[in-house]
């Protein structure tokens, strides 16, 4: 019987370490976030404060009878030129998946919206990944007897903590609290 039981609690917690990085990971960006899709949002300051990754989505929440959502490619965005969209959205509250990694153009369709700064890009990447850190310089050789080296000096402003991405940090925690029911 116990053993039965701690297989199921096994697989309970293989399973939510297979699951629990991409629903930790995946984000839903409400463009414009309390003011949504309109005139008068600054949506370059609101790109920069993101960082989109492959499974994130965009919600657009707007008035279809004022605005529509229009997907386009980059010299489209810089031209607001609204004749041949690769996607044209116009419910008020349209939601797009952002599946794979590279540039996305948006822009308002009607009027002279896009002109008047209703339009944003964004890249997607593949994941999040925290920024390489450079290796420290190494010291030169000495031109005398061979010494031992030194230790390599850290890197300025890092630490020598390992830093575990959240989810991680709940899944090791997931399976200190299954532990503590099988033992």
């Amino acid at each position: 019987m116990a053993r039965k039981q701690m297989l199921a609690v096994l697989v309970v917690a293989a399973v939510s370490m297979a699951t629990l990085p991409a629903m930790a990971r995946a984000t839903e960006y409400v463009v414009g976030d309390d003011q949504g899709w309109d005139l008068g949002v600054n949506y370059t300051d609101w790109v920069q404060s993101k960082m989109f990754v492959v499974g994130d989505s965009l919600v657009f929440r707007y008035s279809p009878d004022n605005h529509n959502v229009l997907g386009v490619t980059g010299p489209a965005f810089r031209a607001c030129n609204k004749t041949s969209p690769l996607k044209t959205l116009q419910s008020g509250n349209d939601t797009i998946p952002l599946s794979s990694p590279g540039r996305r153009w948006y822009i308002c369709g009607k009027a002279n919206h896009c002109e008047s700064g209703q339009k944003f890009v964004i890249t997607v990447l593949s994941s999040l990944q925290p920024p390489a850190t450079p290796p420290a310089p190494t010291p030169p050789a000495p031109a005398s007897a061979p010494t031992p080296p030194a230790p390599t000096p850290p890197v300025p402003g890092s630490s020598n903590k390992i830093i575990i991405p959240e989810y991680q940090s709940l899944m090791v925690a997931t399976v200190a609290v299954l532990m503590t029911f099988i033992i």
